[in-house]
């Protein structure tokens, strides 16, 4: 008897396990928010769902809010993509200019940036910023960061309950219904 229930917790425990240990490895997983460097955005300790698959199908694009995970830092980090590879970035006039263009970051509060660049952009890898310019630690910093880097894409933000709904690139925040 002891031996039929030790089998039966086993075939239903086990498989549960592994299934949960796949998604968070190649799904998505949760994060949460460390710092101000995403505001107006994100907030400090706003809880988010990262999702992974897209990035198997397809590279990051202008916008995506990403977590990465860089060898100097003890935790993850959340930026916004701005320059991809072969763009030149560069800050001139209080703006980000990207092969030339400015960019419209409607996302964005007031904000004075140093110039900075031109920098081209390594292939396989990304630029990336802070939306809360002033207190970010970014590309501008640390350079370009390798796409091998990236863990997903913030997806959902979940915690606190008044920011619950979809991540977009515009900065803007999707209820769910």
């Amino acid at each position: 008897m002891l031996y039929g229930l030790l089998v039966e917790i086993v075939d239903t425990i086990l498989p549960a396990f592994v299934i949960a240990i796949l998604i968070h490895m190649f799904v998505a997983q949760g994060t949460y928010v460390h710092g101000q460097s995403m505001e107006p955005n994100l907030h400090t300790d706003q809880r988010l769902i990262v999702e992974k698959i897209s990035y198997f199908l397809r590279g990051p694009r202008r916008g995506d809010i990403v977590v990465i995970r860089l060898p100097d830092y003890e935790v993850p980090l959340i930026k916004r993509v701005i320059g991809l590879p072969g763009e030149a970035v560069e800050i001139r006039e209080g703006r980000v200019w990207v092969n030339g263009q400015a960019l419209d970051e409607a996302y964005l509060a007031p904000v004075t940036q140093q110039d900075y660049g031109p920098l081209t952009v390594p292939e396989q890898q990304v630029f990336v910023m802070g939306d809360n310019r002033n207190y970010s630690n970014d590309s501008r910093f640390f350079g370009p960061v390798p796409v091998s880097q990236i863990w997903g894409r913030a997806w959902l933000s979940y915690w606190p309950p008044q920011d619950f709904g979809f991540l977009h690139s515009d900065g803007t925040l999707q209820p769910l219904p």
